[in-house]
């Protein structure tokens, strides 16, 4: 990219978003181009295709995104395939349709299967079924990367997609229910230290293991792609290591002080029992992620304290 070109990014409030405008400016690129929500629906066909029409970016950073925990995602099944796939497809074909020169789509890990091998290689895409929590959030994302390689294949757009492992840091959602594991986790114990509570529930029996990613070192990754890879296969993104939720509840406890017992609830679903990315594909390309799990913890509870979400019940 040509640090005066004109680059899109689309839901820069977020945090995958917010992130990529963080590392882009870091990298001199001034010539941004944002909408909030209420500035423009990326669920409006019409909407949307006025806004690439009017704007014309060179390139675009699909970041935007229904997202939420697996309590959100069993509850509204419908609304997370509907939002994501009319999204991902306005933006998508508006993009190719105003010759936007690259496009690159942030999808999720969960797109692999629930018992895929591990670590899941990106070639193990759609070869068993998916974890049935996020089903309809992961056909979304499937649809959106498939799309971009389908415009490859017969359109010749270059037009990439990354898969993220399970991502956390600044501007997250601590939304008590409708928030990822590690947020959520920050959250709940903060509340225990502040009211003096003896011990703190957690979902499931903690033997679920997960990766965890530092939002800005995704960031980081997201610019550097649109630099150096094109092809249709997806890269995925993550740090190679793995630990169970119950060690990681126990590491954010420390990190933020709570003394005080964790108990779990196994009547409460855990998810997928193992989901290790295989990132020898970003490594080969010549890229590693920086923050290590506790560092990022740590800076994650820094804006979890000045963040004002975390005060909605």
């Amino acid at each position: 990219m040509e640090k005066e070109a004109k680059i899109y990014v689309a839901g820069h409030q977020g945090m995958v978003g917010s992130a990529i405008v963080r590392e882009l400016k870091r990298q001199g690129y001034a010539n941004l181009v944002t909408r909030t929500h209420r500035e423009l629906d990326l669920c409006r066909q019409d909407a949307v295709e006025r806004f690439f029409e009017t704007e014309k970016p060179e390139y675009v950073f699909l970041a935007a995104a229904k997202v939420g925990g697996i309590e959100a995602n069993r509850e509204a099944l419908a609304d997370f395939m509907y939002d994501n796939m009319i999204l991902e497809m306005n933006v998508i074909h508006s993009a190719w349709k105003n010759g936007c020169r690259k496009l690159e789509f942030l999808g999720s890990s969960c797109i692999y299967p629930r018992m895929a091998p591990q670590p899941m290689k990106e070639d193990c895409l759609l070869t068993s079924p998916l974890e049935e929590t996020n089903e309809a959030y992961a056909l979304a994302k499937i649809s959106g990367l498939k799309y971009c390689e389908y415009l490859n294949r017969q359109y010749g757009t270059d037009y990439i997609s990354v898969m993220p492992t399970n991502l956390y840091g600044p501007n997250d959602n601590y939304h008590p229910t409708h928030s990822h594991v590690l947020p959520a986790l920050i959250r709940r114990f903060h509340e225990a230290k502040e009211a003096g509570l003896p011990y703190v529930t957690c979902w499931g029996d903690g033997s679920p293991l997960r990766e965890f990613l530092y939002v800005d070192d995704l960031a980081n990754l997201c610019v550097f792609l649109m630099n150096h890879y094109s092809g249709n296969e997806t890269v995925n993104a993550g740090t190679g290591k793995e630990l169970s939720i119950r060690e990681l509840a126990a590491a954010v406890a420390e990190v933020i002080g709570y003394e005080g017992q964790i108990r779990w609830d196994a009547s409460r679903p855990g998810g997928t029992p193992r989901k290790l990315l295989d990132v020898s594909k970003a490594a080969s390309l010549g890229w590693t992620y920086k923050t290590e799990l506790r560092e990022g913890i740590r800076l994650s509870y820094e804006d979890f304290l000045k963040n004002p979400i975390r005060a909605e019940r």
